[in-house]
């Protein structure tokens, strides 16, 4: 081979080496990006220890926390894609509940709640037989309630609930904002489908998806989501992402399951301190619970939400946010199964924003099979959201013709 003037002669074999190092560090650079991967898990033990195991591929870094009402243990854990089956893990032993999921970006969570105060008595990393990954060992225990209040005071761990999970973009003159809340999401799972076992978080985003795609339709409408992927949110964290972006109106959205199979349709509620009935109260008693199940303090609440609550049905606002209901259930009947007395009210924290007209859509129950399928169905979801679109727009009316 002849070499020219400034022309570098590489040798088969060099160029092979170069091909393979550059690949390596091309591989290399995606392991260490990739989340871990947890592909078994083990529990066993009684009502004063028990143990968990979970296997990974690579070692896990993590951190534990304690919380209280209930008795919580929290293990923070870098990003996860947990890949074992449900039944691997199911809460037993000490444990009254088993949660875990993603927290957000970069971020997973164990949550383990006791019915009474527990410790970690020992926690172990150790390589896995065979070079099969890296094994987490977890022992728990029952201690006193003076002890788990000295791990709980000791720590200086807190969760923050109001934060905003990203910056938004607040809403410009003239645009009206519609904040679109996909309920549920990473590690809150929310309700299982009857027949498929279909996670409610996965329903109501790939709704949302299409009722913000059918919002911007609209002349003069900004609709964006407070969640755009599988990620937990607090739900003062979804409240305060529309206050931010100073949202016009907020619309929740959710797939109901009760214990009762053949009750099925369509709900919209509003908030109010007292609920409509039983049903209303079981449902917000249920949904308020999602940032306690995720393993976030109660606590970590604005002071202000407490004088809110229980005053907002006497706010001008509570008067916007029962004209949007009234209007999307007017705008469901005869093309929408819609539950008996379809508009009712309960004290959902989701709803608490106090200058944002909001309303929580239940579009069908996950635990009836008809409902489900629906629920499924991209093409019947395609159409409540032009429904709900629609709702919004002659809600809308008044106050685009007076100027607003």
């Amino acid at each position: 081979m002849r070499r020219t003037a400034g022309q570098t002669i590489v040798k088969p074999v060099q160029t092979f080496l170069l091909g393979m190092l550059a690949l390596m560090v091309l591989v290399c650079g995606f392991a260490s990006a990739a989340p871990l991967v947890a592909y078994e898990a083990r529990i066993a033990g009684d009502d004063a220890r028990t143990r968990i195991i979970l296997d990974f591929d690579r070692k896990p870094e993590f951190s534990l926390h304690y919380l209280t009402g209930p008795a919580r243990i929290i293990v923070e854990l870098p990003e996860t894609s947990f890949g074992f089956p449900d039944d691997q893990l199911k809460a037993r032993g000490l444990f009254s509940d088993i949660r875990y999921g993603a927290m957000g970006q970069g971020h997973a969570r164990l949550v383990l709640t006791s019915a009474r105060p527990v410790a970690m008595v020992l926690t172990d990393v150790q390589e896995v037989e065979g070079g099969k990954g890296f094994r987490l060992i977890l022992d728990a225990a029952i201690t006193t309630d003076k002890r788990f209040a000295e791990l709980v005071a000791a720590q200086s761990w807190k969760t923050d609930s109001t934060k905003s999970v990203r910056p938004v973009e607040p809403a410009k003159p003239g645009d009206y904002l519609i904040a679109v809340d996909a309920g549920h999401g990473g590690i809150d799972t929310g309700a299982l489908g009857f027949a498929t076992k279909t996670e409610e978080k996965h329903v109501t985003l790939d709704f949302s998806r299409q009722l913000v795609d059918a919002l911007n339709r609209q002349e003069g409408v900004k609709a964006f989501l407070t969640r755009e992927k599988d990620e937990f949110l607090s739900l003062p964290q979804r409240v305060q992402l529309a206050r931010e972006a100073r949202a016009s109106l907020f619309i929740s959205i959710h797939a109901d399951t009760v214990r009762q199979k053949d009750i099925r349709g369509a709900t919209v509620y509003t908030i109010s301190d007292r609920a409509s009935d039983s049903l209303a109260a079981n449902l917000a008693a249920r949904e308020n619970l999602s940032d306690q199940l995720a393993g976030v303090a109660m606590e970590s609440e604005p002071p202000e939400v407490a004088d809110i609550l229980l005053d907002l049905t006497r706010r001008e606002t509570q008067v916007f946010s029962i004209n949007l209901a009234r209007s999307i259930v007017e705008s469901f009947e005869g093309q929408v199964n819609l539950i008996n007395n379809p508009h009712r009210h309960a004290g959902f924290r989701v709803l608490q924003a106090p200058d944002i007209p909001s309303v929580l859509l239940e579009l069908g129950f996950m635990s009836n099979k008809d409902d489900e399928k629906l629920l499924l169905d991209a093409e019947w979801r395609t159409k409540v959201a032009d429904l709900v679109s629609n709702a919004v727009r002659k809600y809308r009316a008044p106050v685009v013709a007076n100027g607003g």
